[in-house]
């Protein structure tokens, strides 16, 4: 008996990376091996030497198609010595959970998203060309007049679970037509590779309602909140003391450090780190307890138990999971060491 498995992998899409997949029917018993792709249609190669590697790193049930299909994450890497391909972010959050495992860093990453309408491309709940109310009822609100698209977001939600991914919660946000899901708590590696295999599955929910998904960090110009993807994240130490907490938040501040981690952080930074909407300036680094105008917030709880974790609220619902949880894994559990 035959089953299908469908591959993901991460393309060289610039500014922003997508994900890709492609079918593999496979003879009952067999595993997902290694396979390829022609990387000069996903900007990973030249015609001339177009052959790309995918490396099969984490399987999960494919919960669309159901039965025995799969859905096989994957690796990028190179044909002439199976290095990871330049565009593979997954390998340098390997490395960094390597050199730091030992810490036991742990992500909750909060995906923002926006449902389009592909007629008109306005968001949902918008009038064609016109706008809704200001915002204020719309987030976790309940009612036809305040909420679209939640049999998107129900669904959604129902495939994750089936998939053995580890989602958290839902809600609907602050602008008419947008919703976040969660994603962990899981390991700098694990939580990425979740947080990718969900978009896919989302992904695949907007086709079939006929709704455009959408990433973009400020998909609405004016008085319209962006699209984050709030990264929680701690260590062991951080999560038993609070010297701890205030050490990681330091060393996010350190001279170069913010920089580096915003060019990462996804495209449209400066279009949605404005100051106002819940941010703080792109070019202006702080940290609060309970503020969420800070760079980084330490929720109210952490300062009452003194433990607990950290939020970066500054990577784009656009940034590349992969990216982001390096990034901090690196700098924290580097500072911590």
């Amino acid at each position: 008996m035959a089953f299908r498995a469908e591959y993901l992998w991460i393309d060289g899409t610039e500014p922003t990376a997508e994900i890709r997949s492609k079918t593999k029917i496979l003879a009952d018993g067999d595993e997902p091996g290694i396979w390829g792709y022609d990387g000069s249609s996903t900007n990973q190669a030249t015609g001339d030497n177009s052959d790309v590697v995918l490396q099969p790193v984490r399987v999960v049930p494919d919960p669309i198609r159901g039965g025995d299909d799969i859905i096989v994450m994957c690796e990028t890497a190179l044909t002439r010595d199976l290095s990871p391909h330049p565009t593979n972010t997954r390998a340098a959050a390997r490395e960094a959970l390597e050199t730091y495992a030992d810490q036991k860093p742990l992500f909750g990453l909060e995906q923002e998203y926006t449902m389009l309408d592909v007629k008109t491309g306005w968001p949902a709940g918008f009038p064609e060309g016109g706008f809704p109310g200001p915002q204020g009822p719309y987030y976790c609100g309940v009612g036809a007049l305040k909420i679209h698209g939640r049999e998107v977001v129900e669904e959604h939600t129902t495939l994750c679970i089936e998939a053995g991914l580890k989602i958290s919660g839902t809600n609907a946000e602050v602008m008419p037509g947008q919703w976040e899901f969660q994603i962990g708590p899981a390991d700098t590696l694990e939580v990425a590779d979740h947080l990718w295999i969900a978009r896919y599955l989302l992904y695949r929910v907007g086709e079939k309602h006929d709704i455009e998904i959408s990433l973009a960090a400020k998909p609405m110009k004016g008085d319209w909140n962006g699209a984050g993807m709030h990264t929680n994240f701690s260590t062991e130490a951080m999560r038993n003391e609070w010297d701890a907490i205030i050490a990681a938040c330091d060393a996010m501040g350190e001279a170069g450090v913010p920089e580096r981690h915003l060019a990462g952080y996804g495209i449209g930074i400066e279009d949605r780190l404005t100051g106002e909407h819940e941010t703080q300036r792109f070019d202006q680094f702080s940290y609060g307890v309970s503020d969420r105008g800070a760079s980084i917030r330490i929720p109210w709880q952490v300062e009452q138990d003194k433990k607990g974790y950290i939020e970066d609220r500054r990577p784009n619902a656009n940034a590349d999971p992969y990216v982001v949880t390096a990034l901090l894994t690196n700098t924290i559990c580097g500072a911590l060491a």
